[in-house]
């Protein structure tokens, strides 16, 4: 006789009901689910260790588009219509992937997905080659929040664009092949670093100016010439790029790791990487709209610049992008130029994920976080309702209607999402993109993948967690109304 099941008391019954579960993904995954997360994580992978800038990205994202059928909006004349799909590039640092939904009325609004594709850095100075103690050397200004002790002793690279007197632009990717020479900044023995680093706080340890990038050691032969190991650099790079040193004003180069992306842990669970933060969100909202065939409202993916220094500039989300990307789209839907009040009408009735991955909690450090409220690795999507610092200072705090709808949505598609929050709340602080999408009354919530070690040169995220984002965002852009 088959053994009777323990009968649950009133109490176990609520706990089922009531309290929050939230569990390993990796205990409920399929065998095919695990099969498919394998194939976009693969993918992710050769797509994170070619793009170290964000100009890289917008091109191979907008490549990705174009294979999938996506047309230039610029070049289009006439009228679109359900199932058009078009792009928009600007300056190669912006890129709106646009599918037109089966609701062809704009001013109902539009779902957008919004990443940004820049990542902390090392930016070459306006004048930065210069020699000294036989060495040629690179001066360099960093770009976001970056722990500056990170970046020395480790292998580097150099990518970017240099505009030549002549106008022509010259492409650098120098440090990515086998065959290619990297590039470091040397950091200080411990025999001698006891004054100059070792008594020092950890953020004062190293200077900014100090973070110069070995580039040459080998003079020209020649006695009269005064810097020779300069001169060698700026004839090499004349021979192959055509670059003369007045040409550095008109760049913008990035130094980056030198590093692939890589599986970690005996399990292979985790992906380790430069520029998680935020290509990975970047790369899952293209593709997660490009793999949808049917939508009902008009979908766009929306990769910015300029995130990790605020959002400024001409190609950050400070900006008028929102306002001319509603408007092109409205311009090609119907071939005519809206009033404000029928834009005003879109912008109200449409939706925004402010696509931007999440602090997860790193096992040494737990204490800066608020457990409760704390994204982990594997758990799955990270819902941050508010970002900001101190008193949710220049937070998007998303109002509690959308919330409910989106936790409903996630529940109802069976996608695995979490709490988050970027640390306890006096301990810091940080933003996205989300605040400057809301400014236009548009609703917007941060969701994406939780990282360990976030800024770092070796970033790492949970293969589940690419997954279960990649789902959200792709029913998102299908059924969300």
């Amino acid at each position: 006789m088959a053994e009777q099941k323990e009968k649950k008391s009133k109490y176990q019954v609520l706990e089922e009901k009531l309290l929050y579960k939230n569990e390993s993904i990796w205990q409920s995954l399929s065998h095919s689910e695990e099969n498919e997360m394998e194939n976009i994580c693969s993918e992710y992978m050769d797509y994170i260790s070619k793009c170290k800038s964000e100009r890289e990205s917008v091109k191979y994202l907008q490549n990705k588009a174009i294979s999938a059928g996506y047309k230039n909006i610029l070049e289009f004349n006439g009228k679109a219509k359900p199932n058009d799909k078009f792009f928009w590039n600007f300056r190669d640092k912006v890129l709106a992937v646009i599918k037109i939904g089966e609701d062809f009325n704009f001013s109902n609004g539009l779902n957008i997905v919004g990443a940004h594709s820049d990542a902390p850095r090392l930016d070459l100075k306006q004048n930065p080659l210069y020699e000294d103690s036989g060495f040629a050397l690179l001066k360099t200004h960093y770009y976001g929040g970056i722990k500056k002790y990170q970046w020395l002793s480790l292998p580097l690279a150099l990518h970017g664009v240099v505009i030549l007197e002549s106008g022509k632009k010259v492409e650098i990717n120098i440090g990515e092949s086998e065959n290619d020479p990297v590039f470091v900044i040397s950091d200080l023995l411990p025999h001698l670093s006891k004054n100059v680093q070792s008594d020092k706080k950890l953020s004062e340890a190293v200077s900014a100016e100090n973070m110069v990038v070995i580039v040459g050691n080998r003079p020209v032969k020649d006695k009269i010439v005064k810097e020779k190991v300069k001169l060698y650099v700026l004839e090499y790079l004349f021979n192959h790029y055509g670059i003369k040193e007045e040409d550095f004003i008109s760049s913008e180069i990035e130094v980056v790791p030198a590093l692939k992306a890589r599986e970690v842990g005996f399990d292979r669970s985790i992906i380790g990487a430069y520029g998680h933060d935020d290509r990975v969100c970047s790369y899952l909202a293209v593709s997660s709209l490009i793999s949808n065939s049917n939508i009902k409202k008009t979908g766009v993916a929306l990769i910015v610049d300029k995130e990790e220094i605020g959002s400024s500039g001409s190609t950050g989300s400070d900006s008028y992008l929102i306002h001319h990307i509603f408007s092109m789209i409205a311009n090609s839907l119907i071939g005519q130029n809206l009033s404000f009040s029928d834009l005003r009408k879109s912008f109200l009735n449409s939706n925004c994920i402010s696509s931007d991955v999440a602090a997860a909690v790193n096992p040494p450090y737990k204490q800066v976080h608020d457990l409760q409220n704390a994204a982990k690795l594997g758990y799955g999507v990270a819902i941050t309702k508010y970002t900001g610092s101190g008193g949710k200072y220049s937070a998007n705090d998303a109002d509690a209607e959308f919330v409910g709808k989106i936790r409903g949505f996630l529940n109802s598609h069976k996608i695995p999402w979490q709490y988050a929050m970027l640390g306890k709340v006096d301990e810091g602080g940080g933003g996205t993109i989300a605040k400057y999408v809301a400014y236009y009354g548009i609703n917007t919530i941060d969701a994406g993948v939780p990282v360990v070690g976030m800024h770092s040169p070796f970033e790492l995220i949970s293969k589940t967690d690419l997954y279960a984002t990649s789902k959200f965002y792709s029913s998102f852009f299908a059924e969300y109304v």
